[in-house]
């Protein structure tokens, strides 16, 4: 019996011993609480066919002034009377118009098939895409500088503000790579102010900046935005202002002299660890090329630079990288596919530096 007691006693000791170890592994061992934002790299909003526009509306699109657009813009369920101040010139296909102030096709619901069929396929991506957006979930950044992003630096990241949002004189500035995605949902307004400029560096690029706004977009006279516009209303710009994005609004768009250009989709950026000795612009490949071509330059110091694409008259139709850069190679990608077939000229700039060269979409 004694024997039997001591052993029983010795396997308690013993196995208090082994939960007090337990406990104390479990005591010091950090717990990590994972967020949907920590475990997984936040993916881009798949646009679907409604990427195929630069401006895309529900209601109406309308302009006043010298409105300049590089992309194919659409309206549906309402018909072309409701793209106003284009004088739209009816293709002999009836399935689009075109206008001196679209470097691109105009398409409408009163088209002939295939047309309708498109339109509205392309406004029920647009919405796709905004609930998409909207509906993400463990944002990175919540109510951020409350809603007041004036003089900030935004990383890549899900952001989401329950109120407006504004960006004042001082602009705002998107950094990260060309693989990086923001998404910034806005439950009211988007106002940016006059003469306000969203400036990208370390290579961002527009096709990545999600604007998801369940209010109004109003950009002030010569603002300059960037990104993917989703609005639940409508979306207004003032006179002078630029996108370089798209303007996807389930209400109207309204312009008034306005650039308003597709997001070019840049690669590759900085792939190089040599520095280069002097700047260099290289010529496009392939050339002939459809729908896509690859524009590779090279810059020996860190500077502003841009590089911007013009048709035989002289007309800017696209700008591809307007950014401080470091020294290094880079390579852009160029896609022609609501260009027309012809010839073009590209041109890098880089302090005194200046550069053109030809290429040529063949569709």
């Amino acid at each position: 019996m004694k024997t039997f007691t001591k052993n029983l006693t010795t396997f308690l000791l013993s196995w208090r011993r082994f939960l007090g170890v337990i406990l104390t592994i479990t005591l010091i061992t950090p717990v990590t609480v994972m967020s949907q934002s920590s475990t997984d790299t936040i993916s881009a909003v798949n646009l679907g066919t409604a990427g195929n526009f630069v401006i895309l509306a529900k209601t109406g699109i309308s302009t006043t002034g010298t409105t300049v657009i590089t992309g194919d813009i659409g309206v549906s369920p309402y018909g072309a009377t409701s793209i106003t101040g284009f004088s739209l010139i009816e293709d002999a296909s009836d399935t689009f118009w075109t206008s001196s102030l679209v470097t691109g096709k105009a398409y409408a619901a009163d088209n002939i098939s295939p047309t309708p069929v498109k339109m509205t396929n392309a406004i029920s991506d647009m919405q796709t895409a905004y609930v998409d957006a909207a509906g993400r979930k463990s944002p990175d950044y919540s109510e951020l500088y409350t809603g007041n992003l004036t003089g900030k630096t935004l990383t890549p990241g899900l952001y989401k503000w329950t109120n407006e949002v504004q960006i004042s004189t001082g602009g705002v500035t998107i950094s990260g790579t060309a693989k990086d995605i923001w998404i910034f949902q806005i439950a009211k307004d988007l106002t940016v102010a006059d003469g306000a400029i969203v400036t990208l560096s370390g290579g961002a690029v527009a096709s990545n900046i999600f604007w998801q706004v369940a209010g109004d977009v109003n950009l002030g006279t010569t603002a300059q935005m960037k990104g993917i516009l989703l609005c639940m209303t409508n979306i207004a710009m003032n006179t002078g202002a630029t996108l370089s994005g798209r303007a996807l609004a389930q209400t109207a768009v309204t312009l008034q002299a306005n650039t308003v250009t597709q997001p070019a989709v840049v690669t590759a950026v900085k792939n190089s660890s040599l520095t280069p000795q002097e700047f260099t612009l290289f010529q496009n490949y392939p050339n002939p090329f459809n729908p896509v071509t690859i524009i590779s330059y090279q810059i020996p110091v860190s500077g502003r630079v841009s590089l911007k694409v013009f048709n035989v008259l002289g007309k800017e139709v696209a700008e591809l990288v307007n950014e401080v850069q470091s020294a290094g190679k880079f390579n852009v990608l160029f896609d022609g596919s609501n260009f027309s077939s012809g010839v073009y000229f590209y041109q890098l700039r880089g302090g005194s530096f200046v550069e053109t060269k030809k290429l040529m979409l063949l569709k």
